[in-house]
Protein backbone atom coordinates (compact mmCIF):
# COMPACT_ATOMS: atom_id res chain seq x y z
CA UNK A 1 0.00 0.00 0.00
CA UNK A 2 1.18 3.47 -0.87
CA UNK A 3 1.90 5.84 1.69
CA UNK A 4 -0.38 8.19 2.19
CA UNK A 5 0.79 12.50 2.33
CA UNK A 6 -0.61 14.14 5.87
CA UNK A 7 -0.14 17.27 4.03
CA UNK A 8 0.29 17.95 -0.05
CA UNK A 9 1.67 22.07 -0.60
CA UNK A 10 -0.55 21.66 -3.76
CA UNK A 11 -3.73 21.36 -2.41
CA UNK A 12 -2.85 24.15 0.63
CA UNK A 13 -0.77 26.70 -1.27
CA UNK A 14 -2.23 28.82 -4.67
CA UNK A 15 -0.45 28.08 -7.93
CA UNK A 16 -0.87 31.61 -8.29
CA UNK A 17 1.74 32.36 -5.74
CA UNK A 18 4.94 31.86 -7.96
CA UNK A 19 4.52 32.06 -11.88
CA UNK A 20 7.59 28.95 -11.75
CA UNK A 21 6.04 26.13 -9.33
CA UNK A 22 9.57 25.79 -8.34
CA UNK A 23 9.08 29.33 -6.29
CA UNK A 24 6.03 28.50 -5.01
CA UNK A 25 6.06 28.05 -1.08
CA UNK A 26 5.50 24.78 0.81
CA UNK A 27 3.84 26.39 3.66
CA UNK A 28 1.39 29.13 3.88
CA UNK A 29 2.24 32.36 5.48
CA UNK A 30 1.44 31.78 9.14
CA UNK A 31 3.62 28.92 9.13
CA UNK A 32 6.55 30.22 7.85
CA UNK A 33 6.53 33.25 10.06
CA UNK A 34 5.58 30.87 13.42
CA UNK A 35 8.61 29.12 12.11
CA UNK A 36 10.83 32.24 12.17
CA UNK A 37 10.15 32.98 15.41
CA UNK A 38 10.90 29.81 16.59
CA UNK A 39 14.06 29.76 14.93
CA UNK A 40 15.16 32.87 16.30
CA UNK A 41 14.59 31.32 20.07
CA UNK A 42 16.16 28.76 19.23
CA UNK A 43 19.58 30.12 18.00
CA UNK A 44 19.30 32.87 21.12
CA UNK A 45 17.80 30.47 24.30
CA UNK A 46 17.90 26.53 22.71
CA UNK A 47 21.08 26.15 21.26
CA UNK A 48 23.48 28.14 23.39
CA UNK A 49 21.84 26.63 27.04
CA UNK A 50 24.05 24.58 29.04
CA UNK A 51 23.61 20.52 28.62
CA UNK A 52 22.18 19.57 31.81
CA UNK A 53 19.38 22.59 31.37
CA UNK A 54 16.97 19.63 29.71
CA UNK A 55 14.01 21.07 31.57
CA UNK A 56 14.71 24.95 30.32
CA UNK A 57 14.68 23.02 26.36
CA UNK A 58 11.66 21.28 27.18
CA UNK A 59 10.07 24.03 28.38
CA UNK A 60 10.98 26.25 25.06
CA UNK A 61 9.79 23.33 22.99
CA UNK A 62 6.31 23.46 25.10
CA UNK A 63 5.72 26.74 24.68
CA UNK A 64 5.41 26.30 20.70
CA UNK A 65 3.22 23.41 21.37
CA UNK A 66 5.58 20.17 21.66
CA UNK A 67 3.41 17.84 24.25
CA UNK A 68 6.04 16.06 25.91
CA UNK A 69 6.10 13.58 28.43
CA UNK A 70 8.18 13.72 32.04
CA UNK A 71 11.90 13.29 31.95
CA UNK A 72 12.54 14.50 27.86
CA UNK A 73 16.05 15.29 27.17
CA UNK A 74 16.45 17.46 24.34
CA UNK A 75 20.39 18.17 24.43
CA UNK A 76 20.86 22.05 22.63
CA UNK A 77 22.73 20.65 19.35
CA UNK A 78 19.35 18.88 18.36
CA UNK A 79 17.22 20.54 16.16
CA UNK A 80 13.44 20.31 15.60
CA UNK A 81 11.58 21.57 12.84
CA UNK A 82 8.06 22.14 13.84
CA UNK A 83 8.33 21.62 17.72
CA UNK A 84 3.57 22.01 17.09
CA UNK A 85 3.98 18.53 15.49
CA UNK A 86 5.80 17.03 18.00
CA UNK A 87 4.54 14.65 20.68
CA UNK A 88 7.21 12.80 22.79
CA UNK A 89 6.23 10.62 25.49
CA UNK A 90 8.24 9.81 28.42
CA UNK A 91 12.35 9.92 28.97
CA UNK A 92 12.95 10.33 25.29
CA UNK A 93 16.26 10.85 24.49
CA UNK A 94 17.37 13.56 21.16
CA UNK A 95 21.35 13.78 21.33
CA UNK A 96 23.24 16.79 19.73
CA UNK A 97 23.50 16.80 16.34
CA UNK A 98 19.71 15.27 15.59
CA UNK A 99 18.15 16.96 12.92
CA UNK A 100 13.88 15.95 13.21
CA UNK A 101 12.08 17.36 9.85
CA UNK A 102 8.68 17.00 10.73
CA UNK A 103 6.22 19.28 9.13
CA UNK A 104 3.24 17.23 9.75
CA UNK A 105 2.76 14.98 13.56
CA UNK A 106 5.60 13.12 14.90
CA UNK A 107 4.93 10.83 17.55
CA UNK A 108 7.71 9.50 19.59
CA UNK A 109 7.39 7.01 21.80
CA UNK A 110 8.20 6.31 25.58
CA UNK A 111 12.38 5.90 26.06
CA UNK A 112 13.38 6.18 22.31
CA UNK A 113 16.58 7.25 21.69
CA UNK A 114 17.86 9.35 18.68
CA UNK A 115 21.61 9.45 18.62
CA UNK A 116 23.72 11.90 17.71
CA UNK A 117 23.77 12.95 14.31
CA UNK A 118 20.56 11.32 13.33
CA UNK A 119 18.01 12.68 10.92
CA UNK A 120 14.29 11.87 11.12
CA UNK A 121 12.89 12.90 7.63
CA UNK A 122 8.97 14.00 7.42
CA UNK A 123 9.10 15.35 3.97
CA UNK A 124 9.59 15.06 0.27
CA UNK A 125 8.31 16.46 -2.94
CA UNK A 126 6.33 14.90 -5.66
CA UNK A 127 8.96 14.18 -8.56
CA UNK A 128 6.18 13.39 -10.62
CA UNK A 129 4.24 16.16 -10.51
CA UNK A 130 5.46 19.18 -12.60
CA UNK A 131 4.94 21.64 -10.11
CA UNK A 132 7.20 19.47 -7.59
CA UNK A 133 4.53 19.79 -4.25
CA UNK A 134 6.01 19.27 -1.14
CA UNK A 135 4.50 16.31 1.05
CA UNK A 136 4.79 15.39 4.59
CA UNK A 137 3.60 12.58 6.32
CA UNK A 138 3.14 11.71 9.91
CA UNK A 139 5.19 9.38 11.31
CA UNK A 140 5.95 7.10 14.39
CA UNK A 141 9.25 6.26 16.39
CA UNK A 142 7.95 3.32 18.52
CA UNK A 143 8.66 2.60 22.72
CA UNK A 144 12.46 1.42 23.35
CA UNK A 145 13.38 2.34 19.56
CA UNK A 146 16.80 3.84 18.79
CA UNK A 147 17.87 5.69 16.30
CA UNK A 148 21.67 5.57 15.77
CA UNK A 149 24.03 8.31 15.22
CA UNK A 150 24.32 9.14 11.76
CA UNK A 151 21.27 7.28 10.56
CA UNK A 152 18.22 8.15 8.53
CA UNK A 153 14.60 7.71 8.90
CA UNK A 154 12.76 8.57 5.17
CA UNK A 155 9.78 10.20 4.97
CA UNK A 156 6.86 8.10 6.04
CA UNK A 157 9.11 5.37 7.42
CA UNK A 158 7.49 4.50 10.76
CA UNK A 159 10.25 2.67 13.28
CA UNK A 160 8.63 -0.28 15.56
CA UNK A 161 8.67 -0.84 19.15
CA UNK A 162 12.24 -1.84 20.20
CA UNK A 163 13.37 -1.32 17.12
CA UNK A 164 17.00 -0.67 15.93
CA UNK A 165 18.72 1.48 13.39
CA UNK A 166 22.11 1.06 12.86
CA UNK A 167 24.78 3.27 12.58
CA UNK A 168 24.49 5.68 9.26
CA UNK A 169 22.10 3.45 8.27
CA UNK A 170 18.65 4.53 5.80
CA UNK A 171 15.34 3.29 6.75
CA UNK A 172 13.30 3.75 3.37
CA UNK A 173 10.78 1.32 4.75
CA UNK A 174 8.77 1.19 8.06
CA UNK A 175 10.95 -1.16 10.48
CA UNK A 176 9.17 -4.09 12.12
CA UNK A 177 9.24 -4.28 16.48
CA UNK A 178 12.03 -5.70 17.98
CA UNK A 179 14.06 -5.88 15.32
CA UNK A 180 17.74 -5.02 14.13
CA UNK A 181 18.44 -3.08 10.79
CA UNK A 182 21.63 -1.85 9.34
CA UNK A 183 22.54 -0.45 5.32
CA UNK A 184 21.19 2.05 3.10
CA UNK A 185 18.96 0.81 2.28
CA UNK A 186 18.47 -1.20 5.79
CA UNK A 187 17.87 -4.01 5.87
CA UNK A 188 16.88 -6.83 8.71
CA UNK A 189 19.50 -7.93 10.59
CA UNK A 190 18.30 -10.14 13.08
CA UNK A 191 15.59 -9.91 16.04
CA UNK A 192 16.19 -7.96 18.93
CA UNK A 193 16.07 -9.40 22.28
CA UNK A 194 12.70 -7.94 24.19
CA UNK A 195 12.83 -7.22 28.00
CA UNK A 196 11.42 -9.54 29.79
Amino acid sequence: MAKQAHYNAADHIDAATAADPYNRPAFSLQDRLKRLVWGIVWLLFFRISPRPLFAWRAALLKLFGARLGPGCKFYPGATVHSPWNLTCEDLVAVADGVEIYNPAPLHIGSHAILSQGCYVCGATHDFDDPAFPLLAYAMKLGPYSWVCARACVAPGVNVGEGAVLGLASVATRSLEPWTVYAGAPAVRIRERKHPV
